[in-house]
């Protein structure tokens, strides 16, 4: 046997580089397994995105996003831009790999969009009557900011109720415990504010005489009911319509209040800039919070916007993910836009979140 110096240490070298080729070539073949195999499997993820920016004073597919007919309307000489968020349904882990390192996109659990146990086409009609929702809402905010009172009737009353000869079809509801009664949902906030068994003081109107009468609640499915069924109605000498579709869930319901609002009075609330926001209305005017604020504020900054309108409850949110030279306007309510609207429009420095 013939030995050579060294020659053990060159054999464990050669067979440490001969595992690190294995190694390699087996990461390799893995990596090029998963970029054909795994990254191309759907995982139960969904991937938000900015997603279009809409005029509310402008018009959309040749028509008017906001339709007024029997009254004349003013013209702006800026812009009220709805925000919204894409949603991509079927997500890859390459596309989900991507939005992790996205700064404009977020990867979220499916189930946050689409829950569990229905399909997306079921979401999708639950938004699209949602978007309906804050349709009616907004046209009914901004017609009482415009001095139109909602009017609160009793459209029956439920036999062996508490409200039983004291109410009748066709009265106008005008107050609970000397609390008005502003909206539909104002009274049932009203009578719930006290326990079942209370005896409660209504205002209403009976063919235009006012009147007070006592009615005591009483508890059904768990709440205080009045027994009476209600509508509610707000009388206007002209018609109002928007029209837009393609986009659904409540988080419009600002922007079209603000822009009724504009279209309607002479003052043009844009002060000549492209104004955008976000947020839910009720038809008391308040504003709500809504979803995806970071992928709306980079949707607002690309469409030109000077400033954001941010529901309060977003505000938090939002100030953490920020867009350059974009204020940040804190907003609670519809009267609050208006006044920081009013604010930008004459120099000053609106309440910012």
């Amino acid at each position: 046997m013939v030995t050579v110096p060294g020659a053990a240490g060159r054999i464990g070298t050669l067979c440490r580089m001969r595992r690190r080729g294995v190694t390699v070539l087996l990461g390799a073949l893995l990596t090029a397994l998963l970029s054909v195999g795994v990254l191309s499997v759907p995982i139960p993820y969904v991937v938000l995105g900015p997603g279009p920016t809409v005029n509310t004073l402008g018009t959309s597919d040749g028509k008017e996003v906001i339709q007024v007919s029997g009254r004349a309307t003013s013209t702006s000489a800026g812009q009220l831009r709805l925000t919204t968020v894409g949603v991509q349904p079927t997500v890859k882990l390459r596309s989900a790999l991507a939005g992790w390192f996205s700064k404009d996109e977020a990867v979220v659990p499916r189930e946050l969009v689409y829950p569990p146990g229905e399909s997306q086409e079921e979401v999708e009609k639950r938004n699209a009557e949602d978007f309906q929702h804050s349709q009616t809402s907004a046209e009914t905010a901004a017609l009482r900011e415009l001095g139109y009172p909602i009017q609160v009737l009793v459209k029956g009353v439920t036999a062996g109720g508490p409200s039983v000869d004291v109410l009748k079809p066709g009265d106008v509801l005008t107050s609970v415990d000397g609390q008005p009664v502003t909206s539909a949902g104002r009274l049932t906030e009203l009578i719930r504010a006290k326990p079942a068994g209370t005896a409660l003081k209504i205002g209403y109107l009976r063919e235009g005489v006012a009147a007070t009468a006592t009615v005591t609640s009483r508890e059904q499915d768990g709440r205080p009911r009045i027994g009476i069924e209600i509508d509610q109605q707000q009388p206007h000498p002209f018609t109002l319509k928007i029209d837009l579709g393609d986009i659904g869930g409540p988080s419009a319901g600002l922007m079209f209040a603000l822009g009724i609002v504009d279209k309607l009075e002479p003052a043009d609330l844009t002060g000549g800039k492209v104004i955008a926001g976000t947020g839910t209305i009720d038809d008391e005017g308040r504003v709500g919070p809504i979803g995806g604020i970071t992928q709306k504020l980079v949707g607002a900054k690309d469409a030109g916007a000077k400033v954001f309108l941010v529901p309060a409850e977003n505000c938090a949110e939002a100030v953490r993910n920020p867009q350059p030279d974009l204020p940040l306007l804190k907003i609670a309510s519809l009267d609050d836009a208006l006044t920081a609207l009013e604010t930008l429009r004459a120099g000053g420095q609106p309440t910012r979140c």
